[in-house]
């Protein structure tokens, strides 16, 4: 036991590592030049709205986090409801951070382009999302770490309240960001484009700056909180199962002891090494003038994930004295690899799909909409295939802690993943900025070439989400069925059966909630757009000003008052079939969730991309360019796209981890009760 005494040290000071790193790239970014007095005011516009919102958001939050404090408190236990406060609280401070640095970013990335080239933009953009990335990472294992050196492997029992905090400000944030950022973005889209035949970011815009702080809001601030939920969730649910699972007998390879401190530490210290690599893959990235983007940035990515691989294999040897936990790491890192190109393909121009959805665009919007469908659902196919190899992999040779660790090893280099994710926006943002501060033609290209790239490693970035969303609500599965002390959930009981239908029925539910909230909040846009064209004279002459903060409050409003409704639904519906319905139907809810939940997120999340891709490819010079009727089309599919990729697909991965902790953390008080029915 002695000889771990240090190791618990290690998650820690890896964290602090990443999160000097992450403070010294943020003063590089604040360092580099502004732009000129326009592009400043502009950019203000931008931090102003962001910051606004999130002020406004968190206000709602504190409500949630203290009545749940309470009700955790009085139904379970204290330590735990402290530890939900602790991981909420992260969870936002990741958000705030990152988007802190993001709305600086932007300006400076314009700036860049116009001073020195695609070189410069690329490392201004990235590293403003760099910081995002290892604040996600740093931050949630400085708090698990510091959890573990404290309580040991006794903070199995509770440190499921600390994912409950990460997951239920997650959803909140992802939600709340996503409502804002597509409202804004379909009521700028819909009667700028199409109706006044205006360009994107045009200044005689009035919803564009609501557009670009939604860029922030939705993409930087709620994505990073997505991913910081994933990234604790996945090594909790490893934490939890090395210490119930005492050994496993694998379906390859001999049986082996799993000690709950080296089971606990393992995940731990994988993460840790992981923030190391993210740090290596940032500075590895470098662009060459006129060279693609997307070439310096697999290149980040691809060097991170190499590192943990063969760190994973020393590791799993020296700690647990075999390599079958290194291949279930490297069977989850594969996946994820696998399902962020399978993404790339359904969602990037450069392949058949999207431009078969720009080919038939040019016969009008209904068409788009039918095939960009069409290449949604054909794109769970092989993520599907994929995810079920991975689970095949690491259950044959580690067990369900392979299966955790499989998530674990996905999500270990999340501070490059985020980094890659939240560098797109930032490139949106300083496109927006060149378009609004009418600088040279030259800088929007730049940033239109950045953008471009950022909107498939976005992609990526959700498949990376939506298959570590399948195996940690799997691992936390295990977990849930050990505490409620269910061997087996039978799909002839009655019961599961009732459950398993409520489950796969809530993710529809929930999406449903969600893309009305983003069609009210855009009506009520696209109504405030027409009446400023309308009755403020010299609008389109350019004559005079928009009223850009009458739409930034619109959105703010919009967002806060829609996001509650989805958010609660998570926390209620496991509560009540628990509490209810009895812990072996909550198990069925939880697998129904899991199969429908999984499948619908990846096909909002690709048709979303492909629709936005397809109208860019128009964009481009392809079928009529922009101003023809195949335009139009595509920015009609673009519009139904923007809440699949951005609102509701996204928002799908928490749904389905938080209702999985919900039930791991009420478990005990559902075994009580024994179900009112």
């Amino acid at each position: 036991m002695g000889d771990y005494t240090m190791m618990q040290w290690v998650a820690v000071i890896a964290a602090i590592i990443g999160l000097i790193v992450a403070f010294s790239l943020a003063s590089w970014v604040s360092k580099a030049h502004a732009g000129n007095e326009r592009m400043q005011e502009i950019s203000g516009h931008i931090r102003e709205g962001a910051f606004a919102f999130l002020k406004r958001e968190y206000k709602v939050m504190i409500v949630v986090i203290v009545a749940l404090f309470l009700i955790i408190g009085f139904a379970l236990d204290w330590v735990t409801a402290v530890l939900y406060v602790f991981g909420a609280l992260l969870s936002v401070l990741a958000g705030f951070f990152g988007m802190n640095v993001a709305t600086k970013g932007n300006v400076r990335t314009a700036s860049a382009a116009e001073e020195s080239g695609m070189n410069k933009a690329l490392k201004v953009a990235f590293r403003s999302g760099a910081v995002m990335g290892l604040c996600v990472s740093s931050l949630g294992l400085l708090g698990l770490g510091v959890i573990f050196v404290a309580m040991g492997v006794e903070c199995q029992s509770v440190i499921t309240g600390f994912g409950f905090g990460a997951s239920s400000m997650a959803l909140f944030g992802r939600v709340g960001g996503g409502i804002y950022t597509k409202a804004a973005d379909v009521g700028a889209d819909l009667v700028g484009k199409v109706e006044a035949g205006i360009p994107e970011d045009d200044p005689r815009n009035p919803a564009v700056i609501a557009d670009n702080v939604g860029d922030n809001v939705g993409d930087v601030a709620g994505m990073g909180s997505d991913l910081f939920e994933s990234y604790v969730g996945s090594i909790i649910s490893a934490i939890t199962l090395a210490v119930i699972v005492p050994s496993i007998s694998p379906m390859f390879g001999g049986s082996f002891a799993l000690p709950p401190m080296e089971g606990s530490l393992f995940p731990l210290i994988l993460s840790a090494i992981g923030i190391i690599a993210s740090i290596i893959g940032v500075f590895m990235v470098r662009g060459k003038e006129g060279a693609n983007p997307a070439t310096a940035l697999n290149m980040g990515t691809y060097v991170s994930g190499i590192i943990v691989i063969i760190c994973s294999i020393a590791l799993s040897k020296v700690m647990l004295g075999n390599y079958n936990c290194a291949i279930a790491i490297i069977s989850g890192i594969v996946v994820g690899i696998a399902i962020g190109k399978i993404t790339e393909i359904y969602t990037s121009s450069d392949y058949k799909f999207v431009k078969s959805i720009a080919d038939q665009s040019q016969t009008g919007a209904a068409t788009t909409i039918i095939s960009g469908m069409g290449v949604g659902m054909l794109s769970t196919v092989w993520p599907i295939i994929c995810i079920a190899v991975g689970i095949f992999v690491a259950n044959g040779f580690a067990g369900l802690y392979g299966i955790a660790l499989a998530a674990v090893g996905m999500l270990s280099t999340t501070g490059m993943v985020v980094a890659v994710d939240a560098y797109g926006p930032v490139s949106d943002n300083a496109g927006g900025i060149a378009e609004m501060s009418e600088l040279p033609h030259g800088v929007r290209e730049i940033t239109d070439k950045l953008d471009a790239v950022g909107n498939t490693t976005a992609a990526i970035g959700k498949g990376f989400a939506i298959g570590s969303a399948a195996l940690t609500a799997l691992a936390l599965f295990a977990s849930y069925s050990e505490v409620a002390q269910i061997d087996i959930v039978s799909l002839l009981d009655p019961m599961v059966i009732i459950g398993l239908f409520i489950g796969a029925m809530l993710p529809f539910l929930f999406s449903a909630l969600t893309m009305n909230s983003v069609g009210r909040a855009a009506n009520q846009m696209i109504e405030e757009v027409r009446r400023q064209f309308r009755e403020t004279v010299g609008i389109m002459e350019g004559k005079a000003k928009p009223d850009y903060a009458k739409c930034v409050d619109i959105s703010t409003a919009a967002a806060l008052k829609e996001m509650v409704a989805p958010g609660l639904l998570a926390i209620i519906a496991p509560l009540a079939v628990g509490i209810i319905l009895g812990v072996e139907a909550l198990g069925g809810m939880l697998a129904g969730a899991l199969s429908s939940g999984v499948l619908l997120a990846i096909m909002m999340a690709n048709a979303g991309g492909a629709w936005d891709n397809a109208k860019k490819y128009v964009e481009e010079g392809n079928y009529g360019g922009k101003g023809s009727e195949t335009h139009a089309a595509t920015v009609v599919g673009d519009t139904v796209g923007d809440p699949f990729k951005d609102t509701s697909g996204p928002s799908i991965n928490i749904l389905i981890k938080l209702m999985t902790i919900v039930a791991v953390v009420f478990a005990p008080l559902f075994v009580s009760i024994g179900g009112l029915i």
